[in-house]
């Protein structure tokens, strides 16, 4: 019989409900470090908000000019495709789909914290008792204490719940010292944050790197880069975890003590 205590972690679910409603299986908590929105799957192209609204040929365009990192004239494909369509209320409806999807595959207790892709605003309406929503704040988990800092910084993609690098640093400030270090972005390390299928570098953050040096958690667990060049490595006494491309996967990162 199992002792002790048992989490799971995911990040980057990407619409996975399936899996998602598996992931806590064998565990006593679910951690969840976001992005559970499914805009378009660079993987299948067919997946997502994008082509449902715009079809595959068009979406194979966009990962095309996006992995080129020919960004403008990505944006200027949206915004041609855009035109005339109220994109506010079209994405909210087909996020407010996969929430309903997603919430519902949640178990409890599960401990969640924002990604670059998720709309804030909306969770609320879909997080069940049982679901703890954190974002610059802490918990305790099994006596650990676990802090969490969701969200993306600023890019050229432009996604929903992108922050300034103060703000940022502003909620992770706000956590002081903790054993578990949850964030949906990775720490502003080359390796961690360089995704060797994208072939781009994704923004990483140095507040984060800081205050991992400064703080010293147990350990760092992140996602948001898919295919890493680096899965994990030590910084300090800090065990950092990219802990997987869940949308891929399927597989939780477990975590025991």
């Amino acid at each position: 019989m199992r002792g002790g205590f048992r989490i799971h972690v995911v990040s980057d679910v990407h619409g996975n409900s399936e899996a998602l409603a598996r992931a806590g299986d064998g565990a006593d908590a679910l951690v969840c470090l976001g992005d559970l929105v499914l805009f378009l799957d660079y993987a299948d192209h067919s997946r997502g908000i994008f082509p449902e609204l715009f079809g595959v040929e068009n979406a194979d365009r966009i990962v095309e000019l996006r992995t080129a990192r020919r960004f403008e004239e990505a944006r200027e494909l949206a915004r041609r495709l855009w035109d005339g369509i109220d994109r506010d209320s079209a994405v909210e409806k087909a996020v407010r789909g996969q929430y309903a999807e997603l919430f519902a595959a949640f178990p409890t207790p599960t401990y969640a914290t924002y990604g670059n892709v998720d709309i804030p605003g909306l969770w609320p309406e879909y997080a069940r008792p049982g679901t703890t929503v954190l974002d610059g704040e802490r918990a305790e988990i099994g006596g650990r204490v676990f802090g969490f800092v969701g969200g993306g910084l600023r890019s050229q993609m432009r996604t929903p719940y992108e922050i300034d690098d103060e703000t940022y640093a502003a909620k992770l400030a706000a956590l002081g010292e903790v054993d578990v270090l949850c964030s949906h972005i990775p720490p502003d390390v080359p390796e961690l944050c360089y995704d060797t299928v994208a072939r781009r570098f994704e923004r990483g953050s140095s507040a984060l790197l800081e205050t991992i040096k400064a703080t010293r958690p147990k350990y760092a667990l992140f996602g948001h880069v898919h295919q890493p060049l680096a899965q994990r490595m030590r910084i300090g006494d800090t065990e950092c975890v990219n802990v997987g491309h869940f949308a891929s996967s399927g597989t939780p990162w477990a975590l025991e003590w």
